[in-house]
């Protein structure tokens, strides 16, 4: 370790970073979360493995965000829906990265969490980007895919994205920021799609030459349902600036569209916190019926719901360390070792690092209908080495369980 790593690291201002971040449960931290073994619900009814019980899990659940500026990018903020507050806002993902693989549109921004690791500096900063099509036929196909020999090579209809940056990098200053509504960003910040917010708009409008777009759809869409009108007015306005970035008073995404699913923050509860007899949730248990023909389903639902009971509203289990394993809804649908690819950039082991539950799909205000988008849950493998790749965004690896009745 350097010695300029070891001042920041030992700084007093790394106590203010560290309030703002899930824990990674990674390496000395491990320490920090432990169940208490003599919990009541440690009895001899008790489904789950040993290693599940000694595995320590941060709960995610969503919120509205107190002010417009909390789930700024340089707040680091965990959120889901909305546009993504991009940690790296010049190096966006491109091309064919942005697109569901099935149906070829954009892919909407799901949830992202703030999931730094102590073990190196350069994983000072670290966030996990997840993008989902909101197609379930696409799903479904994803499901389909996932299950070839070589599910990296699949098509898929969600993506996750691995952004790592040091804490001495040029888009964030190393004092953590004061959250008070005076905290900027450095430099400058790619421009998005004038129509979802959510991608790099490299297409610029010949006319105006202000709108821009992350693909010729999104361009399309734009120009029928709302900029027609008022591209002329555009077009006469002054352009300050012929940059290909904005500047840091434009750094909250703006959407034309409802294509975005709502904005909420994600807060953080360790699961040990919670009375492990709360009751079931009436609302949580609509999402997935006990009624599975098959017995070793239906077992795992009874510990999954048991386990989700202490507490009905989380959207989010997070668990980075060596003991932890996903809380599987059903026992068919599980990957083996095998089916979870390498990581594409050091080709080392992908390792569990937190799973998205079908709960968040009510706070989107997804209807239930035949073909709603639906889940069991998103289980989501990244690098084990947290690799320093040649990408900005390294593409991980989510794996879906569908609900029975979805299949």
């Amino acid at each position: 370790m350097s010695k300029e790593l070891s001042r920041i690291l030992n700084d007093d201002s790394l106590d203010k970073f560290n309030t703002m971040r899930i824990s990674s449960l990674d390496g000395d931290e491990d320490e920090e979360f432990a169940f208490d073994n003599d919990d009541e619900d440690d009895d001899e009814d008790e489904d789950e493995d040993e290693d599940d019980e000694q595995a320590p899990v941060v709960l995610g659940f969503v919120e509205k965000p107190k002010h417009e500026w909390s789930l700024l990018r340089h707040l680091f903020p965990s959120k889901a829906g909305g546009t993504p507050a991009w940690l790296d806002p010049i190096n966006l993902p491109s091309g064919k990265s942005c697109l569901c693989d099935i149906c070829g549109e954009p892919l909407r921004f799901l949830l992202q969490a703030y999931a730094p690791l102590s073990a190196k500096e350069s994983t000072f900063h670290r966030t996990l980007f997840v993008f989902m099509c909101p197609s379930m036929s696409c799903l479904l196909q994803d499901q389909h895919e996932q299950w070839k020999h070589h599910p990296e090579k699949g098509s898929r209809s969600i993506k996750v994205f691995r952004c790592q940056l040091s804490r001495n990098n040029e888009f964030y200053s190393i004092e953590p920021p004061e959250n008070n509504g005076t905290d900027k960003p450095l430099g400058r910040a790619a421009p998005l799609c004038s129509w979802c917010g959510t991608w790099k708009g490299d297409k610029v409008c010949s006319n105006c030459k202000r709108a821009r777009y992350c693909s010729k759809m999104h361009q399309t869409i734009h120009w029928s349902s709302a900029h027609k009108s008022r591209c002329r007015a555009l077009d006469l306005m002054p352009q300050a600036s012929n940059s290909g970035s904005t500047t840091c008073s434009d750094d909250i995404p703006k959407a034309a569209s409802n294509v975005t699913w709502p904005e909420y923050e994600i807060v953080n509860e360790d699961e040990s916190e919670f009375d492990i007899e709360m009751s079931n949730s009436d609302a949580y248990g609509k999402a997935l019926p006990t009624n599975n023909e098959d017995e070793g389903d239906a077992k795992s639902w009874a510990s999954f719901q048991k386990r989700i009971a202490r507490a009905p509203d989380q959207v989010l289990r997070y668990s980075r360390c060596d003991t932890s394993k996903p809380l599987w809804p059903m026992l068919s649908g599980q990957p083996s070792k095998a089916d979870i690819p390498k990581c594409s950039s050091c080709l080392g082991d992908r390792t569990f690092e937190f799973q998205i539950l079908p709960q968040l799909l009510y706070y989107f205000d997804v209807k239930d209908d035949a073909n709603s988008l639906d889940w069991a849950t998103i289980v989501v493998y990244t690098c084990e080495a947290s690799c320093d790749g040649s990408l900005a965004y390294e593409e991980e690896f989510a794996w879906v369980q569908l609900t029975p009745q979805s299949r």
